[in-house]
C-alpha cells in the first residue's frame, strides 16, 4: 500500500524553509553559461572592475568545462556546444585570469576549430563579437532601421514580431546601422579561432531572406519623407522604444540579453559609459546574480512570480490551508505583482484593461498568460474583498485568446510566417508567439477547474478544438516552454479533461497509451533536450523527478483507478525526492531549441508535490 503523506510533508517543509521574507520563492533561474560569460565581457568593456565577481564567474565557467575542452548546454548534448564554447573561451580571456597557453583554453580552441571555427557560432553571438570588435559587421543591416516606421497595416511591421523579438532586435538594428564596436586595452584577439577569411555570406546565406529584405525596403520607400529624415526618425523611435520600456531596476524588459544589447546601443549613440541610464541598467543585471554551489550565476531574469504562483497552488493542493502564513504571504506577494500598466500586448488587444501577471520580480509591463493562470490558481481562495483582482485577471486572460482558439505566451495573434525568411536561427522561437499546447492546456485547466464558466463557453470550446486538432499522431503534444513532449502532453491532457472531455475519448486514450509506452523500468520518465531540435520525442534514458511528475499528473487525471504505471511512478517519486545527481540539474525548460535551456531549481519540489497530492486526493481518500 502506497502512502504519500511522508513525501508530501517533506516537500511542504522544504518549501516552508526556503520561502523569502517578502513571501516569494527566489529559486535560481539557471540558463547555462552565456550570461556569466557576457557579464565578464560587459564589465571589462565598461571598465567596471568588480574583480570578486569576475573571479567567481571565471571559476564557475571553468567548473563546467568538459574533459575535451568544450562546454555543453545539457548533459547528453554530445561532444559539446560550439557557441557556448566560443563564448566561454572569449570571456575567460577577457577576464584576464586565463591565458591562451592555459591547457584548458588550448583544449577549447581545438574543439572550436574542429567544429568549423568562430564563423559557425549563432547569429546572436556574432552580434556580441561584432560589437566588441572580434567579428566584422555585414555590409548591410539584417533589417533596415526604417523598418520600425512601417505602419501596422503593412504585412510585416515592427509589431508583427513577438515582444521578445522586438526587445532584442531593436538594439541590434541600431548597432548594425552604425556598425558600432568598442574595444579596450584588455580586449583579447580571437583571430586564431577563424578557419576562413571572413566574408559577408558567413552572416546571411538565404536567397529567400534577400527577397524579404527587398519587400521591406519597398515598403520603406513608400513612407513619406526624405531618406535622411526617415533614417533619423527611425533611430529616435528605436531609442525611445528601449527607454520607454525600462523596468524600475533599470533593465530593459527585465531580460538579460536585450539589456546587454541596449547598453551597447546607447554607447553607439553617444552615451558615456558612466551615464546614469547605463549605470542603472548594469546594476539591474547585477542584481539578478544568485549563488549556485558556491559560485555566482547571472540569471537571465528572476523567476519569483512564476515560482511563487506555482508553489502557492501546489501547497494548497497538498492541503495547506489558505490562511497558513506561508500561503497568505505568498498570495500577498502575488497581489502586489498584478499589472496595472499597459504593455505592448495592447497593440493587438486594444479593448482590454491590464490585469495579468509577469514572470520576474521586477516585471511591471510584460505580463504573460502562463503566469496569469498560475497566479489566479494560487489566489483562488482569497478574501472576497480582493474580487476585483480576480475579475481583472480573468478578463485579461480571456481577451488574450488567439483567433485560432489557442493561447500564446505574451501577445495575441503574433504568428506571421514571413519571419521564417529572416536569417535568424530558430527565428520561430525568437520572433513569433504562436498558440501552444502547454499554455492552451493549462489555461483550459484553470478555466475548467477554477472558474464558473460553462464548459460550453466559447473560449473553452475553441481551446478544446485547437488542442484536439494539434495532437500528434503518436498521441502526444509539443510543449513550447518545457522539455518537451511530456510537458506539452501534461498541459494538453489535463486541460482537456478539465474542460469536460471524458477520459474514454480517443484523444485521451491515445495519449495515455503513449505515456505508458515510454515509462522507464525504474517507474519514472525522462525526456532529452534533443526533442525540441529533432521535432520528435527523444528519450533521455534516465528518469527525472520533474518529467516523472508531469507524466504521473497526466495519468492520474485520466484514470479512475491507480494503474500499475501510476503506482510504479509514485514509488519512483517517493524514493527519489532527496536525490542529487545530474538528472536533478537537467534542464526542464526551453527558450530556444538548441540554444537556450532552463534549469528551474524549484521544479523538483513543485511538480512532485502536485502529482503526489493529486494521487492522494483521488486514490487515498
Amino acid at each position: 500500500m502506497i502512502n504519500t503523506s511522508k513525501g508530501i510533508d517533506w516537500l511542504i517543509e522544504r518549501l516552508r524553509a526556503d520561502q523569502s521574507p517578502n513571501g516569494s520563492w527566489n529559486y535560481p533561474f539557471e540558463t547555462g553559461l552565456s550570461t556569466d560569460a557576457y557579464t565578464i565581457i560587459l564589465l571589462r568593456t565598461l571598465e567596471l572592475n568588480d574583480e570578486e565577481l569576475i573571479r567567481g564567474l571565471v571559476a564557475r565557467i571553468f567548473s563546467k568545462q568538459e574533459k575535451n575542452g568544450a562546454w555543453k548546454l545539457f548533459y547528453d548534448e554530445g561532444e559539446g556546444n560550439l557557441t557556448a564554447t566560443v563564448e566561454a573561451y572569449y570571456a575567460l580571456l577577457f577576464s584576464g585570469y586565463a591565458k591562451k597557453d592555459d591547457m584548458r583554453l588550448r583544449a577549447a580552441k581545438k574543439f572550436i576549430l574542429s567544429k568549423g571555427g568562430i564563423e559557425e557560432v549563432s547569429i546572436f553571438t556574432k552580434v556580441m563579437l561584432s560589437l566588441t570588435g572580434q567579428y566584422i559587421w555585414p555590409d548591410f543591416s539584417p533589417l533596415p532601421i526604417e523598418f520600425i516606421l512601417l505602419p501596422h497595416y503593412f504585412p510585416i511591421n515592427f509589431y508583427s514580431f513577438s515582444v521578445f523579438g522586438r526587445a532584442n532586435l531593436t538594439p541590434i538594428i541600431l548597432l548594425a546601422d552604425k556598425k558600432f564596436f568598442i574595444k579596450t586595452s584588455m580586449s583579447p584577439n580571437l583571430s586564431e579561432l577563424y578557419l576562413h577569411r571572413q566574408q559577408e555570406n558567413l552572416w546571411f546565406r538565404s536567397s529567400e531572406y534577400r527577397s524579404l529584405l527587398s519587400f521591406i525596403k519597398d515598403g520603406v520607400k513608400r513612407l513619406m519623407g526624405l531618406p535622411e529624415q526617415l533614417h533619423q526618425l527611425a533611430v529616435e523611435r528605436a531609442k525611445n522604444y528601449m527607454l520607454n520600456h525600462l523596468e524600475p531596476d533599470g533593465s530593459f524588459y527585465s531580460y538579460y540579453s536585450c539589456t546587454f544589447l541596449m547598453i551597447f546601443a546607447l554607447l553607439s549613440h553617444g552615451y558615456k559609459k558612466t551615464d546614469p541610464v547605463i549605470t542603472k541598467a548594469v546594476n539591474g543585471l547585477l542584481a539578478m546574480k544568485c549563488d549556485i554551489n558556491g559560485h555566482p550565476h547571472m540569471q537571465y531574469t528572476t523567476a519569483n512570480v512564476w515560482n511563487t504562483s506555482l508553489i502557492g497552488y501546489a501547497l494548497q493542493s497538498a492541503g495547506v490551508a489558505s490562511d497558513d502564513p506561508m500561503v497568505t504571504m505568498a498570495n500577498q506577494y502575488l497581489l502586489n505583482r498584478q499589472h496595472h500598466k499597459f504593455g505592448d500586448w495592447v497593440i493587438h488587444n486594444p479593448k482590454t484593461l491590464p490585469g495579468g501577471w509577469g514572470f520576474s520580480d521586477v516585471n511591471t509591463m510584460n505580463p504573460d498568460v502562463d503566469d496569469t493562470t498560475a497566479s489566479l490558481r494560487s489566489i483562488s481562495r482569497m478574501n472576497p474583498l480582493e474580487r476585483h483582482v480576480w475579475d481583472r485577471g480573468l478578463n485579461w486572460l480571456l481577451s488574450m485568446q488567439n483567433d485560432d482558439g489557442g493561447w500564446g505566451a505574451f501577445e495575441k495573434n503574433t504568428d506571421t510566417k514571413l519571419f521564417e525568411f529572416l536569417p535568424i536561427e530558430k527565428g520561430e522561437f525568437l520572433l513569433t508567439d504562436p498558440s501552444c499546447a502547454d499554455i492552451t492546456g493549462r489555461t483550459l485547466e484553470f478555466l475548467g477547474n477554477y472558474t464558473n464558466l460553462s464548459r460550453d463557453h466559447k473560449a473553452i470550446h475553441k481551446g478544446v478544438e485547437w488542442l484536439l486538432s494539434n495532437q500528434l499522431k503518436d498521441g502526444s503534444w509539443y510543449g513550447r516552454w518545457g522539455i518537451c513532449y511530456l510537458y506539452g502532453t501534461w498541459g494538453a491532457l489535463t486541460g482537456l479533461l478539465a474542460a469536460g472531455i471524458p477520459s474514454n475519448h480517443a484523444a485521451i486514450q491515445k495519449s495515455v497509451k503513449w505515456l505508458d509506452g515510454i515509462q522507464n523500468k525504474d517507474g519514472g520518465w525522462g525526456e532529452s533536450c534533443h526533442s525540441d531540435s529533432k521535432k520528435a520525442y527523444v528519450p533521455l534514458g534516465f528518469s527525472t523527478l520533474t518529467h516523472t511528475a508531469w507524466a504521473l499528473d497526466t495519468l492520474i487525471a485520466a484514470s479512475e483507478e491507480p494503474t500499475e504505471q501510476i503506482r510504479n511512478g509514485i514509488t519512483y517519486l517517493l524514493t527519489s525526492l532527496e536525490k542529487e545527481d545530474w538528472t536533478t540539474a537537467y534542464p526542464k525548460g526551453q527558450g530556444m531549441a538548441g540554444g537556450f535551456y532552463i534549469h528551474y531549481h524549484s521544479y523538483r519540489y513543485i511538480f512532485p508535490l502536485i502529482a503526489l497530492s493529486h494521487y492522494k486526493n483521488k486514490f487515498e481518500v
